[in-house]
């Protein structure tokens, strides 16, 4: 911390600017954790996105020491992805815990630790997400944590696929009378239902491919061509089951318009 508190140290002898210190806080404010962690700890404040701790790959130790490191600077952690290994961690050091609450996702493989009393601010941001599947939903649910993290309300409605297209416009229509400023549209097998939803609102739509899908364009790669192929515009796409990515996207959309 010792750069930081030079920054602040030449903003105290009005060496530089407020808003030049802020620049060099937002560029130095990284911290290591271990060997292996560096934790980017002010993310939110530069760019708006929260750092999110991607566990997929990660021993469930090494995940729960990263946990401990965000909690002391942040209030918070998120885990994208856990192993199933990491619950019973999380479990033993949490349950008895006064001091903070864990939420944790099942579908979205994805949880939450916080103090007790923390509350993400609200930015005014609302969100719409849907599916084509219910194959679809644990991708679609990690992008809802996500944008509830940054402070977005997410309106939901699942399997909703083209296979019974009449589904779609009542559940549609209701999130456009609540004022969604975007919509996430995931898809897997051909990956149609996003082209569909960006012919019919005019707010930004984001195709979230996913990898559920089978045969030729197994994996993703069916759905992800027909989005990138689609005629519809004002269809975004994302990487092929990249929640995460949709997510925060839509809430940088979102949480600018209502600013």
């Amino acid at each position: 911390m010792d750069e930081i508190r030079e920054i602040l140290n030449r903003l105290l002898k009005k060496e530089c600017s407020v808003e030049e210190a802020e620049k060099l806080l937002k560029a130095n404010a990284i911290e290591e954790v271990g060997d292996f962690a560096k934790l980017d700890i002010f993310r939110k404040v530069r760019t708006g996105i929260v750092e999110v701790i991607y566990a997929e790959n990660k021993k469930p130790e090494v995940t729960l020491e990263i946990i401990y490191s965000f909690l002391k600077k942040n209030r918070f952690a998120i885990v994208s992805r856990y192993r199933d290994e990491l619950i019973p961690l999380i479990s033993k050091e949490f349950e008895n815990n006064e001091a903070y609450s864990v939420d944790i996702n099942e579908f979205a493989k994805t949880l939450v630790v916080k103090e007790k009393t923390y509350k993400f601010e609200k930015k005014g941001g609302i969100i719409g997400i849907i599916t084509a599947g219910s194959s679809d939903i644990p991708v679609a649910e990690e992008a809802k944590v996500i944008a509830k993290s940054m402070g977005c309300e997410v309106l939901t409605s699942y399997d909703l696929g083209i296979a019974g297209i009449h589904r779609l416009f009542t559940p549609l229509s209701e999130m456009i009378k609540k004022g969604i400023q975007v919509i996430i549209v995931c898809a897997g097998m051909e990956g149609t239902l996003p082209g569909v939803v960006a012919a019919l609102v005019n707010i930004p739509v984001i195709g979230v491919p996913i990898s559920s899908g089978y045969g030729l364009g197994e994996k993703g790669i069916g759905a992800l061509t027909t989005m990138l192929q689609s005629c519809s515009p004002g269809l975004l796409v994302v990487n092929i089951d990249n929640g995460f990515g949709a997510g925060a996207s839509a809430a940088l959309i979102a949480n600018k318009i209502a600013e």
